[in-house]
């Protein structure tokens, strides 16, 4: 099928939800995207372009760095039983010079065939892929496996990051002409099989336009299917980071009406402490947080953040939802307070919110003991900045409490991420029920929007007219 600037022009729009999308649930959108046995009629021979998740960086032995390409393997497998020639599209970073060689040389040796490098595959002039790469699609034996180089070294892999609906017009033709170079020279069936590919890329949410069919990978869905379900019914939610704009995911969870318990800490925790004494009558400083001389900082809270976080405690306290907050901290210099001053900034929760935490996630345990499903506990993010030895004991000891939660019967997720390395430095796999490879998806999925992808896939199922 080919794509016309029009209709790339709508779809874009109702991507970026411009043009109102329909109130649908995770539920909803995985229930009408195709999943990979969609395509199993597909004769051998048969090009399949695979979105992967390539953003990992392999170490010197299969195991090390390489957990992103190593979920892949199961999908790749069965498009090689099946005699697809599967053609990887993907990205490392977010640097254009950075290259996938280290990629395909790890997933030769997962798949114990030749994986080549694809270079210069895109002319940038015209947006179409070079006629060599189509040759050497074409001249690739059945079940052959393909890396195309770094999606982010060309501009239109990056064009909708930040585009404002008024330079959507301008922007379709361009990314119809990609797509449907796409789809001529490369491959015009889709599987995407990058769980981690949360951002507005070309090659993840506009190349499934001009597809026949656009599939979820087996990875992909699994992780949807399974853990991603389990976690909307969690209970208890402990949310940290630096990044304020988890306030907006953090609000989507609790509005789900399952949770019962928000433990925080880092820059989502300071709004909500500045919100709860400011709505008991008082008010607590978050020191140079909210200072507008750091307003460029991507720790600084905004006043606007702080009333929205007071409006989720208003609204979740009428709920019954509590809210444990630290109630010391860990400062630049290494002591220890349980106010800021002006000139301050907290790099960690102190000791006696560490014990605080320990307190309530044994009452939080004898609550739902025994409990027929299990709660779920959902963990994202740390508590402070904990690559730094000085400022690691919060998210140290928290660690050894997912443990405990794990064994009394409670299934505990990570989002990916920092939790997860986290998990890697100070725990063991086996402390958590699941640990996700992919943070930020997670949070969409969960929070206050859906994974661009999904709404993507779904388009590309056709059920919502383009």
């Amino acid at each position: 099928m080919t794509v016309s600037a029009e209709s790339m022009l709508v779809w874009c729009r109702k991507l970026l939800g411009v043009e109102p999308r329909p109130p649908l649930t995770l539920d909803d959108y995985l229930a009408t995207i195709p999943r990979l046995s969609a395509l199993d009629d597909l004769p051998p021979g048969t090009p399949v372009l695979v979105r992967g998740d390539v953003d990992a960086k392999p170490g010197p032995s299969i195991g090390d760095g390489d957990i992103r390409l190593r979920s892949m393997v199961p999908t790749l497998e069965h498009g090689r039983q099946h005699g697809w020639k599967q053609i990887i599209l993907g990205h490392i970073g977010r640097k254009p010079e950075g290259s996938l060689k280290a990629v395909a040389a790890r997933l030769s040796e997962l798949l114990k065939t030749p994986v080549p490098l694809g270079t210069d595959w895109l002319d940038e002039a015209t947006l179409e892929v070079r006629p060599e790469v189509a040759r050497q699609i074409a001249d690739s034996p059945a079940g052959s496996v393909l890396v195309l180089e770094n999606t982010r070294r060309y501009d239109i892999e990056r064009v909708l990051w930040k585009a404002k609906p008024d330079e959507l017009a301008k922007l379709a033709p361009r990314l119809a002409t990609f797509t449907n170079s796409l789809a001529a020279r490369i491959a015009s069936h889709y599987v995407n099989e990058a769980l981690s590919a949360g951002s507005l890329d070309t090659s993840t949410v506009i190349a499934p336009s001009g597809m026949r069919r656009a599939v979820l990978g087996s990875y992909v869905a699994g992780e949807f299917d399974g853990p991603m379900r389990r976690c909307l019914a969690t209970e208890l939610v402990v949310f940290s980071g630096l990044k304020i704009d988890k306030l907006d995911d953090l609000q989507a969870m609790i509005d789900r009406g399952s949770i019962r318990v928000v433990i925080a800490a880092g820059s989502l925790a300071m709004a909500l402490k500045k919100a709860a004494a400011q709505r008991d009558g008082g008010d607590f400083c978050l020191g140079v947080a909210e200072d507008p001389a750091y307003a460029d900082k991507p720790y600084y809270i905004p006043p606007e953040r702080v009333a929205q976080a007071r409006r989720m405690i208003e609204a979740g306290r009428q709920r019954g939802v509590e809210f444990v907050l630290p109630i010391d901290f860990v400062l630049a210099n290494g002591s220890v307070a349980e106010k800021l001053g002006p000139g301050d900034q907290q790099f960690d929760v102190g000791p006696k919110t560490s014990d605080l935490l320990h307190t309530r996630i044994g009452k939080f345990i004898d609550d739902v003991r025994g409990r027929k499903p299990p709660a779920v506990v959902f963990y994202n993010g740390v508590f402070g900045m904990f690559e730094d030895p000085r400022f690691e004991s919060g998210t140290r000891r928290f660690m050894a409490e997912l443990k405990r939660l794990k064994d009394a019967g409670i299934e505990v997720y990570i989002g990916g991420g920092e939790g997860g390395t986290a998990l890697e430095k100070y725990g063991q796999p086996d402390w958590v029920t699941h640990v996700f490879t992919a943070g930020g998806t997670v949070l969409n999925a969960l929070g206050s929007e859906p994974v661009p992808y999904l709404v993507a896939l779904r388009l590309a199922a056709r059920l919502d007219t383009c």
